[in-house]
């Protein structure tokens, strides 16, 4: 019998990008055993909340040994790079009972280092954008690699990360899950203005939060043409949870801001798939409300030489403003001029997510696993 774990040491925001495939293979093959395993308990009931969604799937689930200091420390102020190497540490011998650890991160790999040998180490990856973090030196490190799409094949093979054989594409399992969870999702206004997304990204170096996001919050909150969603990347305010919270009372009076520095909505398509214009700047979540071609405007907060730069590649794809000076006319101009833009849009998604058809995809990944496996072992 084959021991898989799906271990989550990060923020939950990527546990939707591999659970569906742990329990693909709960369902799929009965001949393996499938270990769910989380630092929290409360990502830990956030996983088996998901995994309601699959009724078939026997899986297990884990919490992974930690001191209680640092387990209350992480469940506080989230996971640092500390918090992630403990949560491997501690549970060294726990993961050397299986034959291969599946992972949406990339700490993981500090395992070889802490002598675990055995397992195969399984890459999902999580997210899909251009920047140069998802195409990272040690990729070649994992023994199987699980891919979206063309774009993201060429340039892992072109780096000589991944190998014919060692790799499956045509993957993003995110997708199935949050297919299953749209079946019962509120509105989110009580209006029919527009809605417009603003994503920043968590890095300070990257994103336009530090520099632009309090003006960008001061527009919206002085017109009443648009529904704003401030829903930044999980990672911005996962240290700084009683700064999100402040800005959720100050703007409270708003009926048509909606401000969530966190929640399973942050980070389960809710805002992606409501949104009419996106706004944002480096997050991969683009990707995902690109699925379905809608305008969108990126803040070049940091004044980027961006044009030739394959890591914003992404910013092909809508308007591009330095500051927020001309936020009315950009916002406007997005729809108005949006078929300007609509086959890039379509041409980027084929290149990102090469699916044939609007099935789940979490079942060739479950089987392309286990069929590795079996034919590693």
């Amino acid at each position: 019998m084959l021991k898989i774990a799906f271990p989550y040491i990060a923020q939950p925001h990527q546990t939707l990008h591999s659970l569906p495939i742990a329990m693909e293979i709960a369902s799929r093959h009965t001949d393996t055993e499938v270990h769910v395993a989380c630092t929290t308990e409360a990502h830990l009931d956030y996983a088996k909340t998901l995994s309601a969604l699959y009724p078939h799937a026997k899986a297990r689930f884990d919490l992974l040994k930690m001191p209680e200091i640092l387990r209350r420390r992480i469940e506080h102020s989230g996971p640092g790079v500390m918090g992630k190497l403990a949560s491997l540490f501690f549970n060294r011998d726990y993961f050397s009972r299986f034959e291969a650890i599946v992972v949406p991160e990339r700490t993981s790999l500090y395992l070889r280092r802490m002598g675990i040998r055995k397992p195969r180490l399984i890459w999902t990856r999580h997210g899909a954008g251009d920047r140069a973090i998802g195409f990272a030196r040690d990729v070649k490190e994992f023994d199987f690699v699980l891919l979206s799409g063309k774009k993201i094949e060429e340039r892992l093979l072109s780096q000589g990360a991944i190998s014919p054989g060692r790799y499956y594409r045509g993957s993003y399992a995110k997708f199935d899950i949050v297919r299953r969870m749209a079946r019962s999702r509120p509105a989110l206004f009580d209006n029919d203005k527009p809605i417009v997304l603003y994503n920043p990204h968590f890095s300070s170096k990257l994103s336009s939060w530090p520099l632009l996001g309090e003006e960008v919050l001061q527009y919206f909150a002085n017109q009443d043409r648009y529904n704003l969603i401030f829903a930044p990347h999980y990672r911005l305010f996962d240290k700084h949870r009683q700064e999100g919270e402040q800005l959720v009372s100050r703007y409270a009076h708003h009926d048509h801001i909606l401000i969530d520095p966190g929640s399973p909505r942050s980070i389960d398509m809710t805002y992606t798939m409501a949104a009419d214009i996106y706004l944002g700047d480096v997050s991969s979540q683009v990707a995902e409300f690109l699925v379905r071609p809608r305008p969108c405007v990126f803040l070049n907060a940091h004044h980027v030489s961006w044009q030739s730069d394959r890591n914003y590649h992404f910013w092909n794809l809508g308007q591009v403003l330095e500051s927020t000076s001309g936020m009315t006319g950009a916002l406007a101009q997005a729809v108005t001029k949006h078929d300007d833009f609509l086959e890039a849009q379509r041409q980027y998604i084929l290149e990102t997510f090469e699916f044939t058809d609007d099935g789940p995809t979490a079942p060739g990944a479950a089987d392309a696993i286990v069929d590795y496996l079996r034919s590693a072992a």
